[in-house]
């Protein structure tokens, strides 16, 4: 990493920090404690050479044991302190970043999840932040002190004995020769290595999250080999961060043992000598350790160092990715207006275009359906309506005004939809029939909308009736169930608009029907839009549309598309032998 790069990226991690907004009084008090207890380390050395020479000469005084006794407990005082406090920073900082880090997440627009694996961005929110919590808990103010003692031992050892302590000088240099290059070599593999144990998190979320689909195709041996393969990648790059540590300790250890062993020599002759006391030799070696004790530290500061400016780097990428947004603020004040599609045309950003110059109008109050093959656009055209994605070309308006000038909550607050999938949330029934509804709820209202979905009966044979735990997705339920509580939930939240994506396609007759009636509450006075691939469940409709390959090849009721649609006729022929 160039000059230039590192620059950059303090930048990007000291803006990233200021953002996170650390208690800056707790930090300045555990940075107090921590120069407290290296001060009280560096007197204790050169009092147990007073104690020491005291010794020799028989002469110890009681007052130098209280004065180390008080310096030891100054020492182990300040130093649990601040080990708190440097923990409770860590904490509440990386709390902080993780609290903007999930905010920003959820303001993502669509298309980002389509290219980037779910737990792979999980990863970045536990993962990197968490290299940046260990950083600082664990190495910032550590750093100050380590430099403390280092240049407080120095002085005073200058002072004890000058020539000795150039002797300990000559191995920095040489350990600053070693450590540079092979922290920089350290650098690269630690974000290799923090980008490998994504891909491995949003691989494993992925297999696990549809464990069934595996295990109903008996698909274990391959995810197994599959897991197996990105594992084993991990453990590669582990073990060549592994290697890289076995280089570094040993040089390290080496060169302050050949430092330790030339300082011992040397002082033993100059004690023999009558040049230095005994207790002198004794607080020199005390001090070469606070000097070889903070230099280990200084080799994994670098590393932490490393570490936290690689996940910064990716997490202000993601900060960076432009959220969901619209051209204004605007209210929507009416939606009981026609939408109108002009010209529409999209594709997805890895695909070929997916609608051409469509353009149709969805009357207000009235039930427009899309027919036509798979594959033709008509969920894409939910996906516009639901503001996931914008149109390539042409625009999508609500009366007169495009519904990208209005704010997301308030367009996406006029949108009810109940999908084939019907996606619940892991909690409670009441918390999945009130979910998304921004406004205090009464028992009665929840009850109500349940009976309307006909979904009161089965709810009240629950074991815990609402407050019955559904599981993930609500595997705990059946697929009529599930629906039953989406319209629901799509009942209490009371949209003006109604989008229908094939709400009915995977149930049982007896569901269906139940479905059927709960969703003819809930169509009652709304402009509803509805995909089906069952004509029957849209005969009724007061519109609807054929879309075949991204464009509109027919409209009209169900007898007027009969006899002048030629593919509607085709279907209805396949379905109802007409």
């Amino acid at each position: 990493m160039n000059t230039k790069t590192e620059t950059l990226s303090w930048k990007s991690f000291t803006e990233l920090l200021k953002t996170a907004n650390p208690p800056k009084a707790l930090i300045a008090l555990a940075m107090l404690l921590s120069l407290i207890q290296t001060a009280a380390g560096l007197v204790v050395p050169y009092l147990t050479k007073e104690m020491v020479d005291m010794l020799s000469q028989a002469a110890l005084q009681s007052s130098l044991i209280i004065l180390l006794a008080l310096a030891f407990v100054a020492q182990a005082v300040s130093s649990g302190l601040s080990i708190y406090l440097l923990a409770y920073v860590g904490q509440k900082t990386v709390a902080s970043l993780r609290k903007r880090f999930w905010e920003k997440l959820l303001k993502l627009p669509i298309p980002y999840f389509d290219q980037n694996r779910t737990g792979e961005t999980i990863s970045r929110l536990t993962g990197d932040t968490g290299a940046i919590k260990d950083f600082i808990s664990n190495h910032v103010v550590s750093f100050l002190s380590d430099i403390i003692s280092i240049i407080g031992s120095i002085i005073i050892l200058t002072y004890i004995d000058w020539q000795m302590t150039i002797v300990l000088l000559f191995a920095i240099p040489v350990l600053t020769l070693i450590v540079r290059p092979i922290g920089r070599r350290i650098h690269a593999i630690s974000r290799q290595l923090q980008n490998e144990t994504a891909e491995l998190s949003g691989f494993l979320t992925e297999v696990l999250g549809e464990i069934r689909l595996v295990k109903s195709f008996n698909a274990e041996p391959l995810e197994e080999a599959n897991g197996a393969k990105g594992i084993d990648k991990l453990l590669t790059s582990s073990l060549r961060e592994a290697k890289i540590y076995a280089y570094l300790s040993p040089i390290v250890q080496l060169t302050m043992m050949t430092v330790l062993t030339l300082i011992v020599g040397y002082g033993g002759v100059r004690v023999s000598s009558g040049e230095l006391s005994a207790g002198e030799l004794v607080a020199f070696l005390l001090y070469l350790f606070k000097i070889v004790m903070p230099f280990g530290s200084l080799a994994q500061f670098y590393t932490a160092v490393q570490k936290a400016l690689g996940a910064t780097e990716r997490i202000r990428v993601l900060f960076a990715h432009e959220s969901e947004s619209s051209r204004d603020t605007k209210e929507v004040t009416d939606a009981h207006q026609p939408i109108h599609l002009r010209s529409v045309g999209f594709s997805y950003a890895t695909s070929d275009r997916i609608l051409h110059d469509l353009t149709l109008t969805i009357e207000p109050g009235k039930v427009t359906a899309f027919v036509g093959p798979s594959g033709g656009g008509k969920t894409t055209i939910f996906s516009l309506l639901e503001r996931f994605y914008d149109p390539t070309e042409g625009e999508i308006l609500l009366g007169d005004t495009a519904i990208q000038d209005f704010s997301l909550s308030s367009w996406r607050s006029q949108l009810g939809y109940v999908s084939q999938e019907s996606p619940l949330m892991a909690g409670t029934v009441r918390q999945n029939i009130c979910y998304g509804v921004d406004r205090d709820v009464s028992e009665a209202e929840i009850i109500a909308a349940a009976k309307q979905a006909y979904a009161d009966e089965f709810i009240s044979g629950l074991p815990d009736g609402y407050d019955t735990e559904i599981g993930e997705r609500g595997i705990k339920l059946s697929g009529g169930q599930r629906q039953r509580i989406a319209i629901a939930r799509a009942i209490l939240r009371n949209p003006q608009i109604l989008l229908l994506d094939e709400a009915t396609s995977n149930l049982d007759s007896e569901s269906e029907q139940l479905v059927q009636k709960a969703l003819t509450h809930l169509m009652e006075g709304r402009t509803t839009v509805v995909i089906a691939h069952r004509l029957s469940t849209v005969v009724k409709a007061e519109k609807i549309v054929v879309i075949e390959k991204g464009r509109v090849s027919g409209e009209g009721t169900h007898e007027e598309l009969l006899v002048g649609n030629g593919l509607y006729r085709r279907l209805a022929e396949g379905q109802f032998g007409v």
